[in-house]
């Protein structure tokens, strides 16, 4: 198997000069970029698996960057997942990163362990999915009401037009929208779409949820919160979409 490329994106010399030896000593490329439009010029030249996303960047930012990334037709032609990397630990600051396109958001000072263990998690998820999707016994495309998931191609078409996803929505998604009425609890969708060795709070899980329907629009609310449990994609609540 090819060894998975982890793009750096940090103007700090040290930090990014040991994030790049502990990803090299775990078996990962790395490729480095100290400002945000120079990580820009290298996804759009190299094939990049994950970005390790520092927020506070000279001229263009972090949050600004994440949102290029999931806009731009050309870095989106696969998905990449994004872990922040930044000294911003409070709860609205990893919301913002989350709602702007982020997988993961790790604060400083770091646990080169912990990074390591979180970058293994994300690729890993990655591999999985495709794997699953290219089995014999894997759906490839989920068609629900105006929902068609394309598992292989990682594209997800609503009502004709396409929604530009994160690996984390895309995999949420396809895990409610493939058993409609079924209700998964946070630790379930946590378990599925981030690995059993993945930390994460329920709370970030909420967050993912929310900027999922926010992408859905009206048809948002075919993500259905049951109260106490989790969540569920509910196709009997369409003709409630349909009138809101």
């Amino acid at each position: 198997m090819a060894k998975a490329n982890i793009l750096v994106v940090e103007d700090d010399a040290d930090i990014q000069q040991l994030v790049s030896y502990n990803l090299i000593r775990a078996g990962f490329h790395v490729t480095c970029a100290d400002s945000g439009e120079e990580a820009l010029e290298r996804l759009r030249s190299e094939e990049i698996d994950c970005v390790l996303l520092d927020l506070m960047l000279p001229g263009m930012s972090g949050m600004d960057v994440c949102r290029t990334m999931r806009k731009s037709e050309a870095v989106s032609l696969k998905p990449i997942s994004v872990i922040m990397l930044t000294a911003m630990g409070e709860e609205e600051d990893m919301i913002k990163g989350f709602n702007c396109g982020a997988d993961d958001y790790i604060t400083k000072p770091f646990s080169p362990k912990i990074l390591i263990a979180r970058v293994k998690a994300v690729v890993k998820r990655s591999v999985q999915a495709s794997a699953e999707s290219a089995g014999e016994n894997s759906k490839e495309v989920i068609t629900v009401d105006k929902l068609q998931i394309d598992k292989r191609r990682h594209e997800v078409i609503l009502a004709g037009a396409p929604l530009q996803l994160t690996i984390t929505e895309f995999s949420i998604l396809v895990l409610l929208a493939g058993r409609p009425g079924w209700v998964f609890s946070r630790q379930q969708i946590i378990d599925s779409v981030r690995g059993y060795d993945f930390l994460i709070t329920p709370r970030a899980i909420d967050v993912q949820i929310f900027g999922l329907r926010k992408k859905m629009g009206d048809s948002g609310c075919l993500i259905e919160t049951v109260r106490g449990i989790g969540y569920r994609y509910s196709s009997a609540r369409r003709e409630e979409c349909d009138g809101a």
